[in-house]
């Protein structure tokens, strides 16, 4: 069903949208998912079994279609979608497809915050003024419906179960996950606007910036230790994140406790030491005083840690490092990383 059509066909696709988006959704599934299911959707989430294997699978997803070629067929990680035409009005449902498609030359006409009513990241706001369709855990569909898309970009793990509904207002193409998977959810993307050459390109300024880097730092890199703070969580991030995808490949260390595939580990402001490291890049998501930063930061452990007592432990900006997901974020992480650590 197109949501381009008129008249009645039109109307019974806003009518499903209205009644689902006011279901709501959530990262531990819900809209009549099963246990089974939310359970798989939790696991693929924060580490185990189905953790591991985004990469791969992301990796193996895409099309054959040649450089300027619709239709066009996208494997992707709900099955296959055929694209008729080249995507003009494109609605994207995380941050990491916000950066792609913005570093493709394309500027979104939606797009889905984490809370709602959040601002646009900074380093994104020269890209329009899309609009809000809701946030990444409860869609708006009717919203989405309304700016009749003819692409729409996400991610299994956030909304795998408004997927069919999706689908009916447009062509949808979701990766496995954002995160750790954000080379090839670039790509993904890229396919789907058929601007694969670009996206290559982009990765290859990547890669220059990740060699001058090395190059800078020489043999005896410092060992970076990641530190986020949340409402109700306080985390050391693992390799199998985006800011770990990152620090693997500039070869920077991470202390043994961050040398897992995993997306983080939780720790308690009590256990900060454990934070310990050459150098310490602390990130704040949303409101400081709702997280235990002030909790763990007055803390005796941490102020005695050596990072801290050399200047060595920085406050970096969580919508480029944590929240970023995209390489127009990575290359700004790459150049703060040598703002601190190059001299």
């Amino acid at each position: 069903m197109s949501i381009r059509r008129r008249g009645a066909l039109a109307a019974v696709a806003f009518a499903a949208a209205l009644s689902l988006a006011a279901c709501g959704s959530s990262d531990g599934g819900g809209s009549g998912k099963s246990d089974n299911d939310s359970a798989k959707k939790a696991d693929v989430a924060t580490g185990g079994k189905d953790f591991t294997k985004a990469g791969e699978k992301t990796a193996s997803f895409g099309t054959t279609a040649k450089p300027g070629q619709f239709p066009r067929t996208i494997t992707m990680a709900m099955g296959k979608t055929t694209i008729p035409k080249q995507p003009k009005r494109v609605v994207v449902l995380d941050i990491g497809e916000f950066d792609n498609v913005v570093s493709l030359g394309i500027k979104p006409v939606g797009w889905a915050p984490t809370q709602q009513g959040e601002a646009m990241p900074a380093y994104l706001k020269d890209t329009g003024h899309p609009q809000q369709v809701g946030t990444i855990s409860n869609l708006n569909l009717e919203a989405i419906a309304n700016l009749h898309p003819d692409l729409i970009l996400g991610s299994q793990l956030r909304a795998a179960d408004k997927y069919k509904e999706l689908s009916k207002i447009a062509p949808t193409v979701f990766s496995v996950r954002p995160g750790y998977t954000w080379k090839s959810n670039y790509l993904l993307n890229a396919a789907a606007l058929d601007r694969t050459a670009e996206a290559k390109a982009k990765l290859a300024a990547y890669d220059t910036k990740v060699a001058g880097l090395k190059k800078s730092l020489g043999a005896d890199k410092p060992t970076i230790s990641m530190v986020r703070y949340m409402p109700g969580r306080l985390r050391l991030y693992g390799e199998d994140s985006f800011i770990g995808t990152i620090l693997q490949d500039v070869g920077l260390p991470r202390p043994k406790n961050q040398q897992e595939h995993e997306l983080a580990t939780e720790i308690s402001p009590e256990k900060i030491d454990s934070a310990n490291a050459d150098w310490i890049f602390s990130g704040v998501y949303g409101d400081a005083s709702k997280t235990d930063e002030n909790a763990a930061t007055t803390n005796p452990l941490w102020k005695n840690l050596p990072a801290v007592k050399d200047g060595h432990a920085k406050t970096v900006k969580d919508e480029t490092w944590y929240l970023g997901l995209g390489v127009t974020a990575a290359y700004s992480v790459l150049d703060d990383l040598r703002g601190y650590l190059v001299k």
